[in-house]
């Protein structure tokens, strides 16, 4: 897939997600327009672009379950539970905007597609987040000056930034199990850096539900738990890496 391509494919899928309901209607949309045929001729292009654009646009759809073999598998969650996504069934919901919902149990998978997936998506919700918040510095007026123009407001944008590019620069290298895990380590603290520098940037008005700032930053909070959270695979990391006595190279420079 050349660059062309990949833009118009990218500029389809935008218009989609902000035209089409998340839920079932998103992912019969998706459908006709390929997402499966793309995913398994090129599934890394695929998996960036799909899942970047869930994150931007804040839209949903059960794309997550093809990445990990189709069907509805239960998938590991944050804290030793399961969860499967799912709109209807038995379980809890964790989220009244996603149909993820708890099960006692699940068998062990193959995850790394799945958390590259999820970094992807971390990384768009990510970037959501600092276009409002950039937005209302740009925007807003205080004491007869943008918002904008105070060095600590600029600082926390420019802190979230830096976080969200690099989480992408470990996304893009991931190419075995351990880089999987440690590129979803890597966007789901920020997102959730994303999530604290954009809420303070925001002030008052990004602590209420009248702002759509709340709705990303749940769904950043909801997702990192998703598969490994950023704290635990962080954890599981140092063991792996103590166990075997060195840190293999993942990156070619």
């Amino acid at each position: 897939m050349d660059s062309a391509e990949l833009e118009l494919l990218t500029a389809t899928l935008r218009k989609t997600m902000t035209t089409t309901p998340s839920g079932p209607a998103l992912d019969t949309a998706l459908t006709e327009l390929g997402w499966r045929e793309l995913l398994a001729e090129y599934p890394e292009s695929a998996i960036r672009t799909v899942f970047g654009l869930l994150g931007e646009t804040g839209a949903h759809a059960s794309s997550l379950n093809d990445v990990m073999g189709g069907g509805t598998p239960a998938l590991p969650y944050a804290g030793g539970a399961w969860v499967v996504w799912s709109p209807t069934g038995p379980g809890t919901a964790l989220d009244p905007e996603l149909p993820l919902r708890t099960v006692p149990s699940g068998r062990s998978l193959p995850v790394s597609a799945g958390r590259r997936a999820l970094g992807w998506w971390l990384v768009g919700t990510g970037h959501a987040m600092l276009t409002l918040a950039r937005t209302h510095a740009l925007d807003r007026v205080q004491f007869g000056r943008p918002l904008a123009s105070f060095q600590a407001v600029r600082h926390r944008l420019a802190e979230t930034l830096v976080a969200l590019e690099g989480a992408e620069a470990t996304l893009i290298a991931a190419t075995d199990p351990l880089g999987s895990l440690l590129a979803k380590a890597a966007a789901g603290e920020a997102a959730l850096t994303a999530a604290r520098h954009c809420q303070q940037v925001l002030g008052g008005i990004g602590f209420t539900a009248e702002h759509p700032l709340h709705r990303h930053l749940r769904r950043a909070l909801v997702l990192d738990g998703l598969l490994g959270s950023a704290r635990e695979l962080t954890r599981e990391a140092g063991a792996r890496l103590r166990a075997e006595g060195s840190a293999p190279r993942l990156v070619h420079l």
